[in-house]
């Protein structure tokens, strides 16, 4: 199917589809009663004056930024949101310390002693000084304040938790409308907290977990729902909802008879086996829908005046960068000595039906190897030994419990960790093997085959 947009046009709909795929939080689609609890939580702090503090537990890529984003966009369009919370965003990576955390909080919240982005006076000034804002007033008259703490668990290794221990004890107290939202992806983080801290705590936990999204909406399997979202973030608006690109975009439309072409085009692609199957690869490797988006965005980047169709090929190459296997990659960065050990290992494995291996035996396999072949040059013992223990460190190799922690480390026992595929698959991606060792990595009853 031939589609021939303008140039323009083309670089309009990148654009847009662009926009629309890493923006989720303006339609956020799952968890809908964690996300109207947390809706809930700032309506009645910001209406009613009432402080609360919660935790929002989920893995990485769970969703939990995105919900909290989608949250404050819905109550951005309410006017008594909008001109009375303050919002104040921390995160542990980057306020490593009180210190920082208090500077940058008095920024966001625009008070007096910050001017220049410089807050003066000791610490212990500024938390006084922060606490006295915070409580003055009273529910009616003092501006409610959120706080959103990403990478919560980060902010219970500060000293004595003193940041942690005022806000929650300013939201207990509810001498000022504070709400506390701590986002981790620690399901202890309760256990983190001191006992002071916690005794303030409202222990309100919303947890998130991907196989626990609601879709009582939309009764699909986990993935059709992939399939169902590819279509929509690849579409364009109908011709109900094109007026809404022209006012995003400085007055460019899209015209309907390109949008519902393209749209076509788009719908025909989840059909199609190629795509489906790729699809269903990359699901089957990350189920996170984040890493999914990234992916979309980069296919989209692919357009251009020159090249104005999302091709089947556009989507291949691009997933190549989200569903490699990590282990293979490194393994791609591994010396060649490394790699002959790797292939030993594989090698014993093999042979011995996945029994644990040591160093000893892997040295004398490897050894037997170099000896049989003049490229390979042989080197120390010692030098092997760091090889070896380089490999350990890398967690391809795993000791086995149990075992006499007195024993000499060349006959420590290990378990490999790779299969025999990943192996093969990073000997035939690495660039300058020798040939003798890429062929010593076949399996070994093929290898043993050969021989006869």
């Amino acid at each position: 199917m031939a589609i021939d947009f303008q140039d323009n046009m083309i670089l309009l709909i990148r654009k847009y589809l662009k926009r629309k795929i890493m923006c989720p939080e303006t339609k956020f689609r799952h968890y809908v009663k964690e996300r109207m609890h947390i809706l809930e939580l700032l309506k009645r702090t910001v209406d009613m004056g009432e402080s609360n503090s919660v935790l929002l537990i989920g893995p990485r890529g769970s969703g939990k930024t995105t919900l909290i984003n989608s949250v404050l966009k819905e109550l951005s369009h309410v006017k008594s949101f909008k001109e009375n919370a303050l919002i104040v965003n921390l995160n542990g990576l980057v306020h490593t310390d009180d210190r920082l955390a208090l500077k940058d909080t008095t920024r966001q919240m625009q008070l007096e002693n910050v001017v220049d982005g410089k807050v003066f006076g000791t610490f212990a000034e500024n938390l006084s000084f922060l606490l006295d804002c915070l409580k003055s007033g009273d529910k009616k008259s003092s501006k409610p304040v959120i706080f959103i703490l990403d990478e919560f668990d980060l902010f219970c290794e500060h000293h004595n938790q003193t940041l942690l221990y005022n806000l929650f004890d300013i939201a207990q107290s509810a001498q000022a409308p504070v709400c506390v939202i701590g986002m981790t992806c620690r399901l202890d983080v309760i256990e983190l907290l001191e006992k002071r801290v916690k005794s303030r705590f409202s222990h309100r936990q919303i947890f998130l977990f991907p196989g626990d999204m609601s879709l009582s909406e939309q009764p699909l399997s986990a993935f059709d729902d992939r399939l169902e979202l590819f279509q929509h973030l690849l579409s364009l608006p109908d011709d109900e909802n094109v007026n809404r690109i022209e006012h995003q975009y400085d007055d460019c439309t899209i015209e309907p008879q390109f949008g519902s072409v393209w749209n076509d085009y788009i719908k025909s692609l989840v059909s199609n086996v190629t795509i489906v199957n790729l699809l269903k690869k990359m699901y089957q490797i990350d189920v996170s829908e984040r890493s999914f988006r990234n992916f979309l965005a980069m296919t989209v980047s692919s357009l251009s005046e020159k090249h104005q169709r999302l091709e089947i090929n556009d989507f291949i190459e691009a997933s190549k960068m989200f569903s490699q296997d990590d282990k293979i990659l490194m393994l791609e960065g591994l010396s060649v000595l490394e790699m002959c050990l790797i292939i030993s290992m594989k090698h014993e494995t093999e042979i011995y039906d996945g029994e644990p291996f040591n160093f000893e035996a892997i040295y004398n396999r490897y050894i037997k190897f170099a000896n049989q072949n003049s490229s390979i040059q042989t080197v120390q013992k010692p030098v092997i030994m760091k090889a070896f223990e380089h490999i350990k460190n890398l967690e391809f190799i795993l000791p086995v419990s149990g075992m006499n922690s007195k024993v000499e480390k060349e006959y420590q026992y290990y378990k490999f960790l790779l299969t025999s595929q990943q192996v093969m698959e990073a000997v035939k991606n690495y660039s300058g093997l020798p040939t003798e060792v890429s062929q010593w990595a076949m399996p070994y009853q093929d290898m043993y085959l050969q021989c006869l």
